[in-house]
């Protein structure tokens, strides 16, 4: 057993790795095991395959073969979606099932997002979240407050306090500078 870990490294990206166990005279036919997997590479997503292949279906790396692994693009990646998250995680007290909101306009953007949500608010390493299930959510179905926010059309973002920088003005002066324009 390899005690290499998975790391979040750099924007992860959505991988599906279709792999099976090799025929044998016994079961000459296998079924086939298809993953939704995001990682930051080719090599890891493979990996986490083999992970969740032994968790779940009891194939091994020796007797299996991978078929495909191929990178998923995003159809639309100029459009903010929201994106459902439903994930599982070890934390130091047991295992944890969890469902998240984050707003990006990919599928890849967003698991990164909960990847560093999860690690900054939860201190959940990337080798401990195991995604389940990531799926578009529609404005009228999103739970959370922090997303719903930014579903009004006539939203502004002001910027009410600017301290322009003049170039030729001397670095210290006697008055204080004007910040508020209306």
């Amino acid at each position: 057993a390899s005690c290499v870990k998975m790391k979040a490294r750099g924007d992860l990206k959505e991988y599906k790795v279709v792999g099976r166990k090799l025929p044998t005279d016994a079961l000459p036919i296998p079924p086939i095991y298809q993953m939704r997997i995001f990682a930051p590479d080719r090599v890891v997503a493979v990996s986490r395959f083999w992970y969740f292949a032994k968790l779940l279906k009891k194939i091994k790396k020796t007797n299996s073969e991978i078929l495909e692994c191929t990178q998923v693009y995003e159809k639309k990646p100029t459009v903010v979606k929201n994106f459902g998250v439903w994930l599982r995680y070890d934390s130091r007290s047991g295992t944890h099932n969890m469902y998240r909101e984050y707003r990006d306009v990919t599928v890849a953007g967003a698991i990164t997002q909960c990847y560093r949500d999860m690690g900054a608010r939860h201190r959940a390493r990337a080798h401990s979240i195991q995604i389940m299930r990531v799926e578009r959510v529609s404005s009228s179905k999103c739970r959370r407050p922090n997303i719903k926010q930014f579903h009004d059309m006539n939203i502004k973002f002001p910027l009410p306090h600017r301290v322009i920088r003049d170039p030729c003005a001397p670095l210290f002066s006697t008055k204080r500078p004007q910040t508020h324009f209306m």
